[in-house]
């Protein structure tokens, strides 16, 4: 399965986004799905997962304010971003979980 995450962008803190990653080459609904990010100087980090049946998690920092879902007919998962924080700045990636190979991220950045 190939995944590339799109959406990222400049926002205030406060401010909202929300990303998309699509899917090619593997059914979708098959996987547990999640989000990564990976800040300047940090290891990279699931912060979000989606479970086959739909069940969702999420880091500690990011709950209440992230939500994770997918489209299996499409191919598609979301993360919808709200409430935004400096400390969110990041690379996002999508990826399975347990993660595989890495596709391209989507550049995430939270001004204060």
């Amino acid at each position: 399965v190939q995944l590339q995450a799109f959406g990222g962008g400049l926002v205030q803190t406060g401010g909202f986004l929300r990303l998309s990653c699509a899917a090619s080459g593997g059914t979708f609904s098959s996987y547990n799905m999640g989000w990564y990010r990976q800040a300047p100087g940090k290891q990279r980090e699931l912060v979000a997962l989606i479970g086959v049946g739909g069940t969702t998690s999420y880091e500690d920092s990011v709950k209440g304010r992230f939500s994770i879902s997918k489209d299996n007919a499409n191919n598609t998962m979301y993360l919808q971003m709200d409430s935004l924080k400096p400390e969110d700045t990041a690379i996002y990636y999508c990826n399975l979980s347990p993660a595989r190979a890495w596709g391209k991220g989507t550049q995430v950045t939270v001004s204060s």
